[in-house]
């Protein structure tokens, strides 16, 4: 038991419990050496105990305690403490995703596309560093109070295997997300991951999930086996580009998903273009159930309807018996039916996968080796390699060392199995474009993107007769054609605009008042007369920069100031006497 006060590692300070789950409890807790809140989880119950799954849980949280994104939880510390397993991540002020949806229902548009768009993001960071979250659901992503939203919980996902379905405690939760592949015990992908953000954006649309049942294998079979719900037919106001993304990363084939987050990222980000809103609806261009699939989902089906019928006629039977006591035993016998079901269920699901495995050899880790010593490393364990080795970028493994297999390490395959090795082409890199007179916001986002990081300037323009944007780009610190990496820096220049140009004839203004304008923001002035009536002498006739336009210092103005015309002189009248003569 964790009391309050309590010190862990001699470092941590517990000061109050702030959540409890199937997997951990959390508290709020006190880095007594860096003097900041952080988040505790402490791993309870069985998991504890569990030393494979300890082992498994402190290398994968390690491993994601790499992951650096805003939209992700910074993971600080793992370790243990007199039997006891802990996590120490970034402390967040805000409440769950879940939370926000049992107090709000639904989200506009608006809100679930940023929800979404930010999600998406995050995760296509960590597929980026080749880490899936296995279980992605509103109780992971806290929401703070700006807005921004932080994924949670990698560690724990990632250590988790399919046997964890069975926990009745933690899995109602997450089989209202469970991709059918992980359901039917196959290994989780990037895909997998794609289906639960689909399941994810769904319920922020409708306020309510796709699938429901009473125990977690029911709700499973669903996901394996029911055709998504439409949204549309209950909000005729969600576009259809809206409900094709749900449509495509909650296919029940993997092959019909997006292939990664980052598409979907991108397929989020123009699906309020008007030439978008009233897209056909999507179509699967795969069959939603292979044969294998849709040989074990018959069995499982037939099983389902045998034990339904066994129920009915228990059932039959006993509702005539009034006897108190027999009807108690009638919810007896009726509860063992269902478990029992249950329990076969579970078997098809996730025993019988486990007895076919057996002999099966675990795929040693390559990750950083040589590609020579990898395919040693593979043959001695009984694999043939795959002669076609494929390249790919990491930012993370050196050029020309692997950077994973395919099965990936850690997965319990047959021997004889063909690996593929991928091997690292270094970090990717591509041309800088000509930027100037750009808007800076749409290339800033542009450079984030490919993972640069954008420093925004202002400067004194050198071509000061051009009116400038206050968001248009003067100039680059990286020239066209430069060859750029992720993590590279790059400053784009903007004008050091400091206010605007005013109407100085509809204000009245004197050249006076000019000369003192100019003073005060560093202006070349340059003034011409014209002779009229129409204006005070000295007032401002026009001026050479618009109203409303920036004002960048050392640029020129040109002015035309009123001036009283000259007076003509008077023609003599000539006398009688000049006449005559």
């Amino acid at each position: 038991m964790i009391a309050k006060g309590q010190k862990i590692n001699d470092r941590y300070e517990i000061i109050r419990s702030i959540g409890e789950g199937g997997m951990a409890n959390v508290y709020l807790g006190y880095d007594t050496i860096l003097d900041r809140n952080v988040a505790i989880k402490i791993l309870r119950g069985d998991l504890s105990n569990d030393e494979k799954f300890v082992r498994r849980f402190q290398r994968e949280a390690l491993s994601a305690s790499s992951l650096a994104h805003p939209n992700i939880v910074e993971m600080y510390d793992v370790g243990e403490d007199d039997n006891v397993y802990y996590i120490v991540m970034e402390y967040v002020e805000g409440k769950t995703l879940k939370q926000l949806l049992k107090k709000r229902g639904s989200l506009t548009l608006s809100e679930a596309i940023d929800i979404m768009l930010q999600l998406t993001d995050g995760m296509a960071h960590a597929h980026d560093s080749y880490i899936i979250h296995r279980d992605l659901k509103p109780q992971n992503i806290m929401i703070k109070d700006d807005g921004q939203i932080k994924i949670t919980d990698f560690g724990i996902a990632m250590a988790l295997n399919a046997t964890q379905l069975t926990q009745t405690n933690s899995v109602m939760g997450s089989v209202h997300y469970l991709p059918p592949e992980q359901a039917s015990g196959k290994g989780s992908t990037i895909k997998s991951d794609i289906y639960s953000m689909g399941i994810i954006f769904y319920e922020l649309l409708s306020g309510s999930l796709p699938f429901k049942g009473d125990n977690p294998v029911e709700i499973a079979l669903k996901h394996m086996r029911d055709p998504l719900p439409s949204l549309r037919e209950n909000n005729s106001s969600i576009p259809q580009s809206i409900e094709n993304i749900i449509l495509k990363s909650t296919a029940k084939n993997p092959k019909n998903r997006y292939d990664d987050a980052r598409s979907m990222y991108n397929d989020l980000l123009t699906a309020l273009d008007d030439d978008r809103m009233d897209e056909a609806p999507h179509k699967y261009k795969y069959p939603e159930t292979d044969n294998e699939g849709t040989k074990n989902l018959k069995k499982l089906e037939d099983l389902e309807e045998k034990a339904a019928e066994e129920g009915e006629e228990e059932v039959a039977k006993k509702i005539d018996d009034k006897d108190e006591k027999k009807r108690k035993k009638t919810i007896i016998i009726l509860s063992s039916i269902f478990g029992g079901l249950a329990a076969i269920l579970v078997t098809a699901f996730f025993i019988v996968p486990a007895v076919s495995n057996k002999g099966a050899v675990t795929v040693p880790n390559c990750k950083n080796l040589k590609v020579g010593v990898c395919e040693r490393k593979l043959q001695k364990k009984g694999f043939e390699v795959n002669t076609k080795i494929k390249s790919v970028y990491s930012s993370k493994v050196k050029k020309g060392r692997v950077v994973k297999t395919d099965p990936g390490s850690g997965r319990s395959v047959k021997k004889g199995t063909k690996i593929t090795i991928y091997k690292s082409k270094g970090k990717e890199t591509f041309e800088i474009d000509d930027y100037v007179g750009k808007n800076y916001i749409e290339v800033e986002t542009l450079l984030k993107e490919k993972g640069l990081v954008v420093n925004i300037e202002k400067k004194e323009p050198t071509d000061t007769s051009k009116d400038y944007g206050e968001q248009e780009i003067i100039g680059q610190s990286l020239a066209k054609g430069s060859k750029v990496k992720k993590g590279d820096s790059i400053t784009l220049y903007i004008a050091d605009i400091q206010d605007t140009f005013p109407d100085m004839n509809a204000k009245g203004w004197s050249i006076d008042d000019v000369e003192a304008f100019c003073s005060k923001y560093g202006l070349s002035l340059s003034t011409s007369y014209q002779e009229t009536n129409a204006y005070e002498p000295g007032k401002i006739i026009s001026q050479s920069r618009a109203a409303g336009s920036p004002i960048v210092k050392g640029s020129k103005l040109s002015v035309v100031v009123a001036k009283k015309p000259a007076s003509k002189p008077k023609t003599p009248t000539p006398s009688p006497e000049e006449d005559d003569e």
